[in-house]
Protein backbone atom coordinates (compact mmCIF):
# COMPACT_ATOMS: atom_id res chain seq x y z
CA UNK A 1 0.00 0.00 0.00
CA UNK A 2 1.33 3.40 -0.94
CA UNK A 3 1.15 6.29 1.49
CA UNK A 4 -1.15 9.18 0.60
CA UNK A 5 1.78 11.58 0.68
CA UNK A 6 3.44 9.59 -2.08
CA UNK A 7 0.26 9.36 -4.10
CA UNK A 8 0.24 13.13 -4.20
CA UNK A 9 3.15 12.96 -6.62
CA UNK A 10 0.96 11.05 -9.07
CA UNK A 11 -1.92 13.42 -8.56
CA UNK A 12 0.33 16.18 -9.86
CA UNK A 13 -0.28 14.88 -13.39
CA UNK A 14 -3.11 17.38 -13.67
CA UNK A 15 -0.82 20.33 -13.05
CA UNK A 16 -0.03 22.59 -15.99
CA UNK A 17 3.72 22.79 -16.50
CA UNK A 18 4.55 26.15 -18.02
CA UNK A 19 7.96 27.58 -18.63
CA UNK A 20 6.66 31.08 -18.01
CA UNK A 21 5.83 30.15 -14.44
CA UNK A 22 9.26 28.72 -13.76
CA UNK A 23 11.16 31.92 -14.07
CA UNK A 24 9.36 33.45 -11.09
CA UNK A 25 8.53 32.56 -7.53
CA UNK A 26 10.40 31.63 -4.42
CA UNK A 27 12.13 28.42 -3.46
CA UNK A 28 10.02 25.38 -2.72
CA UNK A 29 9.66 23.97 0.75
CA UNK A 30 11.89 21.13 -0.45
CA UNK A 31 14.67 23.37 -1.60
CA UNK A 32 14.77 25.16 1.73
CA UNK A 33 14.89 22.04 3.85
CA UNK A 34 17.44 22.11 6.64
CA UNK A 35 17.82 18.32 6.66
CA UNK A 36 21.48 17.38 6.96
CA UNK A 37 21.10 14.88 4.14
CA UNK A 38 19.96 17.64 1.78
CA UNK A 39 22.84 19.98 2.54
CA UNK A 40 25.59 20.34 -0.05
CA UNK A 41 29.19 21.43 0.28
CA UNK A 42 30.64 23.60 -2.47
CA UNK A 43 32.25 21.76 -5.34
CA UNK A 44 36.01 21.32 -5.03
CA UNK A 45 38.10 22.48 -7.99
CA UNK A 46 38.52 19.47 -10.25
CA UNK A 47 36.03 17.40 -8.28
CA UNK A 48 36.03 15.36 -5.10
CA UNK A 49 38.14 12.56 -6.61
CA UNK A 50 37.63 8.81 -6.87
CA UNK A 51 35.40 6.58 -8.95
CA UNK A 52 31.84 7.74 -9.70
CA UNK A 53 29.73 4.80 -10.84
CA UNK A 54 26.64 5.94 -12.79
CA UNK A 55 23.91 3.40 -13.46
CA UNK A 56 21.66 3.93 -16.52
CA UNK A 57 19.92 2.02 -19.31
CA UNK A 58 21.59 4.23 -21.91
CA UNK A 59 23.58 1.46 -23.53
CA UNK A 60 22.86 1.99 -27.23
CA UNK A 61 21.73 4.44 -29.89
CA UNK A 62 21.15 8.12 -29.26
CA UNK A 63 20.80 7.46 -25.52
CA UNK A 64 24.39 6.21 -25.36
CA UNK A 65 25.55 9.22 -27.36
CA UNK A 66 23.89 11.49 -24.84
CA UNK A 67 25.63 9.69 -21.99
CA UNK A 68 28.93 9.80 -23.88
CA UNK A 69 28.57 13.56 -24.25
CA UNK A 70 28.01 13.91 -20.51
CA UNK A 71 30.97 11.66 -19.71
CA UNK A 72 33.29 13.74 -21.88
CA UNK A 73 32.12 16.96 -20.25
CA UNK A 74 32.39 15.40 -16.78
CA UNK A 75 36.03 14.52 -17.43
CA UNK A 76 36.73 18.10 -18.52
CA UNK A 77 34.97 19.77 -15.61
CA UNK A 78 35.95 17.29 -12.87
CA UNK A 79 39.32 15.79 -13.86
CA UNK A 80 39.92 14.47 -10.33
CA UNK A 81 36.87 12.20 -10.68
CA UNK A 82 36.79 8.96 -12.65
CA UNK A 83 33.51 8.25 -14.42
CA UNK A 84 32.49 4.58 -14.34
CA UNK A 85 29.79 3.69 -16.87
CA UNK A 86 27.40 1.14 -15.33
CA UNK A 87 24.87 1.18 -18.21
CA UNK A 88 22.74 -1.96 -18.62
CA UNK A 89 20.98 -2.71 -21.91
CA UNK A 90 17.22 -3.09 -21.92
CA UNK A 91 14.29 -1.20 -23.38
CA UNK A 92 13.01 1.60 -21.13
CA UNK A 93 15.22 0.25 -18.38
CA UNK A 94 13.41 -3.10 -17.98
CA UNK A 95 16.60 -5.09 -17.46
CA UNK A 96 18.41 -2.23 -15.75
CA UNK A 97 15.68 -1.73 -13.16
CA UNK A 98 15.73 -5.41 -12.24
CA UNK A 99 19.50 -5.33 -11.68
CA UNK A 100 19.25 -2.04 -9.81
CA UNK A 101 16.59 -3.43 -7.49
CA UNK A 102 18.87 -6.37 -6.71
CA UNK A 103 21.89 -4.15 -6.07
CA UNK A 104 19.95 -1.83 -3.79
CA UNK A 105 18.44 -4.76 -1.89
CA UNK A 106 21.94 -6.15 -1.34
CA UNK A 107 23.30 -2.80 -0.12
CA UNK A 108 25.49 -2.42 -3.21
CA UNK A 109 24.20 0.86 -4.65
CA UNK A 110 25.88 2.69 -7.51
CA UNK A 111 27.02 6.23 -6.82
CA UNK A 112 24.07 7.49 -8.84
CA UNK A 113 21.29 5.92 -10.88
CA UNK A 114 18.86 7.07 -13.50
CA UNK A 115 15.19 7.33 -12.65
CA UNK A 116 12.09 8.98 -14.04
CA UNK A 117 10.69 12.10 -12.43
CA UNK A 118 7.35 11.37 -10.82
CA UNK A 119 5.80 8.31 -9.28
CA UNK A 120 8.64 5.93 -10.14
CA UNK A 121 10.93 7.51 -7.57
CA UNK A 122 8.45 7.00 -4.73
CA UNK A 123 9.38 3.33 -4.54
CA UNK A 124 13.00 4.19 -3.73
CA UNK A 125 11.99 6.96 -1.34
CA UNK A 126 9.61 4.72 0.58
CA UNK A 127 12.35 2.12 1.00
CA UNK A 128 14.85 4.72 2.19
CA UNK A 129 17.18 3.97 -0.71
CA UNK A 130 17.87 7.51 -1.91
CA UNK A 131 18.92 10.70 -0.15
CA UNK A 132 17.51 14.22 -0.59
CA UNK A 133 19.50 16.46 -2.93
CA UNK A 134 17.88 19.79 -2.05
CA UNK A 135 21.23 21.49 -1.58
CA UNK A 136 22.41 20.56 -5.06
CA UNK A 137 19.17 21.79 -6.62
CA UNK A 138 19.55 25.07 -4.70
CA UNK A 139 23.14 25.34 -5.87
CA UNK A 140 22.01 24.87 -9.48
CA UNK A 141 19.44 27.67 -9.19
CA UNK A 142 16.28 25.97 -7.92
CA UNK A 143 13.00 27.44 -9.10
CA UNK A 144 14.77 30.29 -10.85
CA UNK A 145 15.94 27.86 -13.54
CA UNK A 146 13.84 24.69 -13.17
CA UNK A 147 10.06 24.58 -13.79
CA UNK A 148 8.26 24.88 -10.47
CA UNK A 149 5.89 22.02 -11.21
CA UNK A 150 8.76 19.83 -12.41
CA UNK A 151 10.40 20.29 -9.02
CA UNK A 152 7.01 19.51 -7.49
CA UNK A 153 7.06 16.14 -9.22
CA UNK A 154 10.45 15.49 -7.65
CA UNK A 155 9.44 16.58 -4.16
CA UNK A 156 8.08 14.33 -1.43
CA UNK A 157 7.48 15.63 2.11
CA UNK A 158 9.48 18.77 1.39
CA UNK A 159 12.53 17.04 -0.05
CA UNK A 160 13.80 16.74 -3.62
CA UNK A 161 15.27 13.36 -4.43
CA UNK A 162 16.78 13.72 -7.88
CA UNK A 163 18.24 16.21 -10.34
CA UNK A 164 16.49 16.31 -13.74
CA UNK A 165 18.68 16.11 -16.82
CA UNK A 166 16.02 16.69 -19.47
CA UNK A 167 12.37 16.67 -20.50
CA UNK A 168 11.03 14.19 -23.06
CA UNK A 169 7.77 14.04 -24.99
CA UNK A 170 6.31 10.56 -25.49
CA UNK A 171 3.29 11.24 -27.74
CA UNK A 172 5.15 11.79 -31.01
CA UNK A 173 4.47 10.05 -34.34
CA UNK A 174 7.56 9.84 -36.54
CA UNK A 175 6.72 9.72 -40.22
CA UNK A 176 8.42 8.74 -43.47
CA UNK A 177 6.71 11.12 -45.92
CA UNK A 178 7.88 9.17 -48.95
CA UNK A 179 5.94 6.15 -47.67
CA UNK A 180 2.76 8.04 -46.79
CA UNK A 181 2.85 9.72 -50.19
CA UNK A 182 2.32 6.30 -51.78
CA UNK A 183 -1.19 6.34 -50.30
CA UNK A 184 -1.84 9.98 -51.10
CA UNK A 185 -1.49 11.01 -47.46
CA UNK A 186 -0.01 14.50 -47.18
CA UNK A 187 -1.38 15.83 -43.87
CA UNK A 188 -1.49 14.71 -40.25
CA UNK A 189 -4.80 13.03 -39.29
CA UNK A 190 -6.94 14.97 -36.84
CA UNK A 191 -8.01 12.10 -34.58
CA UNK A 192 -7.60 8.39 -33.91
CA UNK A 193 -10.35 7.35 -36.31
CA UNK A 194 -8.78 9.36 -39.13
CA UNK A 195 -5.37 7.84 -38.39
CA UNK A 196 -6.79 4.33 -38.61
CA UNK A 197 -8.34 5.23 -41.98
CA UNK A 198 -4.94 6.44 -43.18
CA UNK A 199 -3.41 3.12 -42.19
CA UNK A 200 -6.03 1.33 -44.24
CA UNK A 201 -5.05 3.52 -47.20
CA UNK A 202 -1.42 2.55 -46.68
CA UNK A 203 -2.29 -1.13 -46.64
CA UNK A 204 -4.30 -0.74 -49.83
CA UNK A 205 -1.33 1.05 -51.41
CA UNK A 206 0.91 -1.94 -50.70
CA UNK A 207 2.61 -0.78 -47.51
CA UNK A 208 2.82 -3.96 -45.43
CA UNK A 209 3.69 -2.21 -42.16
CA UNK A 210 1.97 1.15 -41.68
CA UNK A 211 2.95 1.31 -37.97
CA UNK A 212 5.95 -0.15 -36.14
CA UNK A 213 6.30 -1.33 -32.55
CA UNK A 214 8.96 -2.89 -30.39
CA UNK A 215 8.69 -4.93 -27.21
CA UNK A 216 6.19 -4.57 -24.37
CA UNK A 217 7.32 -1.19 -23.06
CA UNK A 218 6.87 0.40 -26.51
CA UNK A 219 3.37 -1.07 -26.64
CA UNK A 220 2.57 0.38 -23.22
CA UNK A 221 3.72 3.76 -24.53
CA UNK A 222 1.51 3.37 -27.62
CA UNK A 223 -1.44 2.43 -25.40
CA UNK A 224 -0.97 5.47 -23.16
CA UNK A 225 -1.07 7.77 -26.18
CA UNK A 226 -4.31 6.12 -27.36
CA UNK A 227 -5.73 6.62 -23.87
CA UNK A 228 -4.81 10.32 -23.99
CA UNK A 229 -6.40 10.61 -27.43
CA UNK A 230 -9.67 8.90 -26.53
CA UNK A 231 -10.05 10.21 -22.97
CA UNK A 232 -8.58 13.69 -23.25
CA UNK A 233 -5.95 15.01 -20.82
CA UNK A 234 -8.22 15.56 -17.81
CA UNK A 235 -9.82 12.11 -17.82
CA UNK A 236 -6.46 10.53 -18.62
CA UNK A 237 -4.93 12.21 -15.55
CA UNK A 238 -7.93 10.97 -13.57
CA UNK A 239 -6.87 7.38 -14.20
CA UNK A 240 -4.11 7.87 -11.63
CA UNK A 241 -5.98 9.67 -8.86
CA UNK A 242 -9.07 7.45 -9.09
CA UNK A 243 -11.43 10.02 -10.63
CA UNK A 244 -11.56 8.12 -13.95
CA UNK A 245 -12.46 4.44 -13.94
CA UNK A 246 -10.17 2.08 -15.82
CA UNK A 247 -13.22 0.19 -17.06
CA UNK A 248 -15.05 3.28 -18.32
CA UNK A 249 -16.53 3.48 -21.81
CA UNK A 250 -13.64 5.73 -22.91
CA UNK A 251 -11.02 3.23 -21.75
CA UNK A 252 -12.90 0.44 -23.52
CA UNK A 253 -12.85 2.50 -26.71
CA UNK A 254 -9.13 3.12 -26.30
CA UNK A 255 -8.50 -0.61 -25.82
CA UNK A 256 -10.46 -1.34 -29.00
CA UNK A 257 -8.52 1.32 -30.93
CA UNK A 258 -5.26 -0.06 -29.57
CA UNK A 259 -6.29 -3.50 -30.81
CA UNK A 260 -7.03 -2.07 -34.25
CA UNK A 261 -3.70 -0.27 -34.42
CA UNK A 262 -1.85 -3.51 -33.73
CA UNK A 263 -3.40 -5.05 -36.86
CA UNK A 264 -1.23 -2.62 -38.87
CA UNK A 265 2.08 -3.37 -37.13
CA UNK A 266 5.06 -5.65 -37.47
CA UNK A 267 5.36 -8.70 -35.22
CA UNK A 268 7.43 -7.92 -32.14
CA UNK A 269 9.02 -9.91 -29.36
CA UNK A 270 8.96 -8.80 -25.73
CA UNK A 271 12.65 -7.89 -25.62
CA UNK A 272 12.72 -5.86 -28.84
CA UNK A 273 13.98 -2.34 -28.20
CA UNK A 274 12.93 0.89 -29.90
CA UNK A 275 15.74 1.56 -32.43
CA UNK A 276 14.76 -1.28 -34.74
CA UNK A 277 11.16 -0.04 -34.90
CA UNK A 278 12.31 3.51 -35.60
CA UNK A 279 14.79 2.29 -38.21
CA UNK A 280 11.97 0.65 -40.17
CA UNK A 281 10.53 4.14 -40.69
CA UNK A 282 13.96 5.58 -41.49
CA UNK A 283 14.59 2.83 -44.06
CA UNK A 284 11.21 3.28 -45.77
CA UNK A 285 9.85 -0.07 -44.63
CA UNK A 286 7.05 1.54 -42.61
CA UNK A 287 5.14 4.80 -42.45
CA UNK A 288 4.77 5.56 -38.74
CA UNK A 289 6.39 4.92 -35.38
CA UNK A 290 5.15 6.24 -32.03
CA UNK A 291 8.22 6.93 -29.95
CA UNK A 292 9.59 9.44 -27.51
CA UNK A 293 11.64 12.27 -28.92
CA UNK A 294 14.90 10.45 -28.31
CA UNK A 295 14.05 9.05 -31.77
CA UNK A 296 15.01 12.35 -33.44
CA UNK A 297 18.66 11.60 -32.71
CA UNK A 298 18.28 8.27 -34.50
CA UNK A 299 17.10 10.06 -37.64
CA UNK A 300 19.94 12.57 -37.37
CA UNK A 301 22.47 9.79 -36.85
CA UNK A 302 21.34 8.18 -40.11
CA UNK A 303 21.84 11.46 -41.95
CA UNK A 304 18.13 12.16 -42.41
CA UNK A 305 16.88 15.71 -42.86
CA UNK A 306 14.04 17.12 -40.77
CA UNK A 307 11.09 18.09 -42.97
CA UNK A 308 12.38 16.21 -46.00
CA UNK A 309 13.29 12.67 -45.00
CA UNK A 310 11.08 12.61 -41.93
CA UNK A 311 8.30 14.59 -40.31
CA UNK A 312 6.48 14.32 -36.98
CA UNK A 313 3.23 15.23 -35.28
CA UNK A 314 1.49 14.52 -31.96
CA UNK A 315 -0.38 11.24 -31.81
CA UNK A 316 -3.72 12.03 -33.50
CA UNK A 317 -6.19 13.35 -30.96
CA UNK A 318 -3.41 14.58 -28.63
CA UNK A 319 -2.53 17.85 -30.33
CA UNK A 320 -2.07 20.41 -27.57
CA UNK A 321 -1.06 17.75 -25.03
CA UNK A 322 2.52 17.07 -23.92
CA UNK A 323 3.00 13.48 -22.67
CA UNK A 324 5.75 14.15 -20.19
CA UNK A 325 8.68 12.24 -18.74
CA UNK A 326 12.06 13.36 -17.46
CA UNK A 327 15.26 11.47 -16.80
CA UNK A 328 16.72 12.36 -13.43
CA UNK A 329 19.61 11.21 -11.26
CA UNK A 330 19.78 10.31 -7.61
CA UNK A 331 22.11 10.12 -4.61
CA UNK A 332 21.65 6.56 -3.28
CA UNK A 333 21.91 5.94 0.44
CA UNK A 334 25.22 4.21 1.14
CA UNK A 335 26.90 5.39 -2.07
CA UNK A 336 30.66 4.80 -1.86
CA UNK A 337 31.52 8.27 -3.17
CA UNK A 338 28.72 10.68 -2.28
CA UNK A 339 30.83 13.78 -2.94
CA UNK A 340 31.71 12.44 -6.39
CA UNK A 341 28.00 11.81 -6.92
CA UNK A 342 27.31 15.47 -6.13
CA UNK A 343 29.83 16.45 -8.80
CA UNK A 344 27.88 14.31 -11.27
CA UNK A 345 24.59 15.87 -10.22
CA UNK A 346 26.08 19.35 -10.56
CA UNK A 347 27.13 18.52 -14.09
CA UNK A 348 23.88 17.01 -15.33
CA UNK A 349 21.92 19.91 -13.83
CA UNK A 350 24.21 22.63 -15.25
CA UNK A 351 23.44 24.65 -18.41
CA UNK A 352 26.43 23.19 -20.26
CA UNK A 353 25.58 19.65 -19.17
CA UNK A 354 21.96 20.00 -20.23
CA UNK A 355 22.92 21.49 -23.59
CA UNK A 356 25.47 18.76 -24.40
CA UNK A 357 23.21 15.95 -23.28
CA UNK A 358 19.99 17.09 -24.91
CA UNK A 359 21.60 18.00 -28.22
CA UNK A 360 22.78 14.39 -28.44
CA UNK A 361 19.65 12.71 -27.09
CA UNK A 362 16.85 14.64 -28.78
CA UNK A 363 15.15 15.82 -25.59
CA UNK A 364 14.88 19.37 -24.27
CA UNK A 365 16.63 20.87 -21.25
CA UNK A 366 14.87 20.78 -17.89
CA UNK A 367 16.47 24.17 -17.24
CA UNK A 368 14.74 27.23 -18.68
CA UNK A 369 17.91 29.28 -19.22
CA UNK A 370 19.33 27.21 -22.09
CA UNK A 371 18.50 29.08 -25.33
CA UNK A 372 16.17 27.33 -27.78
CA UNK A 373 18.26 28.77 -30.61
CA UNK A 374 21.06 26.37 -29.62
CA UNK A 375 18.89 23.43 -30.75
CA UNK A 376 17.66 22.04 -34.09
CA UNK A 377 14.04 22.33 -35.31
CA UNK A 378 12.44 19.41 -33.48
CA UNK A 379 13.70 20.46 -30.06
CA UNK A 380 12.68 24.05 -30.73
CA UNK A 381 9.15 22.85 -31.51
CA UNK A 382 9.12 20.73 -28.34
CA UNK A 383 10.22 23.69 -26.24
CA UNK A 384 7.40 25.77 -27.72
CA UNK A 385 4.87 22.99 -27.06
CA UNK A 386 6.07 22.56 -23.50
CA UNK A 387 5.34 26.24 -22.84
CA UNK A 388 1.72 26.11 -23.95
CA UNK A 389 0.42 22.52 -23.97
CA UNK A 390 -1.45 20.66 -21.26
CA UNK A 391 0.98 18.34 -19.51
CA UNK A 392 0.19 14.74 -18.66
CA UNK A 393 2.52 12.09 -17.28
CA UNK A 394 3.76 9.01 -19.08
CA UNK A 395 2.76 5.56 -17.87
CA UNK A 396 5.50 3.63 -19.67
CA UNK A 397 8.24 5.84 -18.29
CA UNK A 398 7.29 5.96 -14.64
CA UNK A 399 6.00 9.51 -14.43
CA UNK A 400 2.36 8.54 -13.78
CA UNK A 401 2.66 5.24 -11.90
CA UNK A 402 5.14 3.59 -9.59
CA UNK A 403 7.19 0.53 -10.51
CA UNK A 404 4.72 -2.02 -9.12
CA UNK A 405 1.77 -0.53 -10.97
CA UNK A 406 3.79 -0.23 -14.18
CA UNK A 407 4.78 -3.87 -13.86
CA UNK A 408 1.11 -4.88 -13.62
CA UNK A 409 0.18 -2.73 -16.62
CA UNK A 410 3.06 -4.18 -18.62
CA UNK A 411 1.94 -7.71 -17.76
CA UNK A 412 -1.58 -6.87 -18.91
CA UNK A 413 -0.31 -5.46 -22.21
CA UNK A 414 2.01 -8.41 -22.82
CA UNK A 415 -0.89 -10.78 -22.18
CA UNK A 416 -3.07 -8.77 -24.54
CA UNK A 417 -0.46 -8.82 -27.30
CA UNK A 418 -0.69 -12.62 -27.31
CA UNK A 419 -4.49 -12.86 -26.98
CA UNK A 420 -5.76 -9.65 -28.68
CA UNK A 421 -8.67 -9.79 -26.20
CA UNK A 422 -9.41 -6.13 -25.49
CA UNK A 423 -12.18 -6.89 -22.99
CA UNK A 424 -9.70 -8.83 -20.86
CA UNK A 425 -7.15 -6.05 -21.25
CA UNK A 426 -9.63 -3.58 -19.73
CA UNK A 427 -10.38 -5.96 -16.86
CA UNK A 428 -6.67 -6.46 -16.20
CA UNK A 429 -5.98 -2.72 -16.26
CA UNK A 430 -8.86 -2.09 -13.87
CA UNK A 431 -7.58 -4.82 -11.55
CA UNK A 432 -4.09 -3.31 -11.62
CA UNK A 433 -5.49 0.10 -10.68
CA UNK A 434 -7.55 -1.33 -7.84
CA UNK A 435 -4.52 -3.15 -6.48
CA UNK A 436 -2.12 -0.21 -6.70
CA UNK A 437 -4.45 2.65 -5.75
CA UNK A 438 -5.47 0.90 -2.52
Amino acid sequence: MRKPTLLSVVAATTAALTLAACSTGTATTGSSSSSSSSSSSSAKPGGAGGDVGVFTWWAAGSEKKGLDALEALFKQKYPNDHFVNLAVAGGAGSNAKAKLASDLANNQPPDSFQGHAGAELTDYIAKGQIEPVNGIVDELGGESVFPKDLLGRLTVKGNIYSVPSNIHRANVVWVNPAVTKKAGITAAPKDMASWIEDMKKLKNAGVNTPLTIGGTWTQVQLLETVLISDLGPEKYAGLFDGSTAWDSAEVKKAAADFKTLLTFTNTASDGDDWPAATDMVIDGKAAYNVMGDWAVAEFADKGKKDGTDYTYFPVPGTDGVFDFLADSFTLPKGAKNPEGTKDWLRLIGSPEGQKAFNLAKGSIPARTDVPASDFPPYQQSAMASFKKDKIVSSIAHGAAVNLAWLSDISTAVSKFYASKDDATLVKDLAAAAKKNQA
